[in-house]
């Protein structure tokens, strides 16, 4: 099954380098699960050149969802010169899996496009991970959290990102917060805001105030947690919205975001500091 995969893999990546400007690409397979992600890129790559990385992660509770939830954002940040991934991971209604396998995926995820970060043309630097609801979870996770590796996982490969932009994030899986009654007591092992330890990467958060699943009291502890270890973390409100407002059926919104995205990117330096494409 090891060398299936590994054929399979090079097979992709092949396809990939071939200059294709959105491939599909298996990264993972767990049983008879076989697990992609799609990759956008900029039009003309430079083979010479190192391009920075966003990872996304889609929402849907770690229940349902599409890893073509954050396909306009993938192709915008591609136009601006970055390596763009929408993951797929193992949900509930898909594969009758836990959230702890859904941890597992991103993190194996990460890896993966570490470890082949050459044939990728990523600058293993500046790699961001970012998702919505429980995506934005999986992102801030694979940062903070230390357990549920897959145990096929290379290690000593780090699935840490550099950054992370979470849209209205599953945060807290402490009591009272999302996903409680599923998490039970592991929450101490896998909620991001009971893992913020000095290192942590610079965020940017959006969340509508309207959020029926994340109050906006939690996203303003998480700050204050990640202002105290001293970690940059940028909270953006945005008044009457609700869960999901960020997506790409609500232009409006998804314009002011991914507005911001593109500032908190230039401020990193992961993106050169210009005037931004038309958003559309």
């Amino acid at each position: 099954m090891y060398r299936n995969l590994i054929l399979l893999l090079l097979i992709s990546i092949a396809a990939y380098t071939n200059g294709n400007s959105q491939d599909r690409i298996l990264y993972k397979e767990v049983d008879t699960t076989k697990l992609f992600m799609e990759v956008y890129q900029p039009g003309n790559i430079d083979p010479a050149k190192k391009y920075p990385a966003i990872v996304f992660f889609f929402g849907g509770g770690w229940v349902e969802g599409s890893m073509k939830q954050f396909e306009p954002q993938a192709k915008y940040f591609s136009q601006r010169g970055m390596i763009c991934f929408l993951v797929d991971y193992r949900i509930r209604n898909k594969h009758q899996t836990s959230p702890f396998e859904s941890l597992k995926d991103a993190k194996s995820a990460i890896r993966f496009i570490r470890e082949y970060a050459n044939r990728f043309h990523i600058d293993t630097s500046k790699i961001v991970a970012s998702g919505g609801s429980a995506g934005g979870h999986l992102a801030a996770a694979t940062a903070l959290i230390v357990d549920y590796n897959e145990s096929t996982d290379n290690l000593s490969i780090s699935c840490v990102p550099n950054a992370l932009a979470l849209f209205n994030p599953v945060i807290d899986n402490g009591p009272g917060g999302y996903g409680y009654e599923r998490i039970g007591k592991a929450y101490q092992a896998f909620s991001p805001m009971h893992n913020i330890k000095k290192g942590a990467p610079p965020t940017i958060l959006f969340l509508g105030t309207n959020d029926n699943l994340i109050p906006v009291q939690t996203a303003k502890n998480y700050q204050g947690a990640m202002e105290k270890v001293n970690s940059r973390c940028e909270l953006h409100l945005y008044e009457g919205q609700p869960h999901g407002f960020f997506n790409y059926k609500n232009f409006e919104y998804y314009k002011k975001t991914v507005s911001k995205f593109d500032e908190f990117l230039q401020s990193l330096g992961f993106i050169e500091q210009k005037e931004q494409l038309k958003i559309e």
